[in-house]
């Protein structure tokens, strides 16, 4: 999908990743202090800056297969470890909940920019 730029394309999945950590911060009343937020964000982010790497999604980055769909699984996957070495937990609940809103929101993006791009394509047609 052309119509999105790279950096767009990155914003909107950063925005996904921050608004889950901000929702679990929020539901679990732990702090929504900078400090706070970044000490839980950063393996996520880190996760998420690896997903972009090595699937080279900037090259495609509307794409849901398979930019979308390998952008959310290294994020998810290589969170989890990131977590444990941090001190933080990752028990089985937690990578229930991280994949499926982040697959929710990063895929589904995806989706609805398909589904735009397409619906504009046949009222141009």
């Amino acid at each position: 999908m052309r119509s999105y730029t790279p950096l767009l394309a990155l914003a909107i999945d950063l925005i996904c990743v921050l608004a889950f950590v901000l929702v679990g911060k929020a539901d679990h009343a732990t702090g929504l202090e900078p400090t706070a937020v970044a000490a839980t964000a950063w393996p996520f982010l880190v996760a998420l800056a690896l997903g972009w790497a090595v699937t080279l999604a900037w090259r495609s980055p509307g794409r849901i297969w398979p930019t979308g769909v390998l952008v959310w699984a290294v994020t998810v996957v290589g969170t989890m470890p990131l977590r444990l070495l941090s001190g933080e937990g990752a028990p089985l609940s937690f990578a229930l909940v991280t994949s499926l809103f982040l697959a929710a929101t990063m895929l589904g993006w995806r989706v609805i920019a398909l589904l735009v791009s397409r619906k504009r394509r046949q009222a141009t047609d």
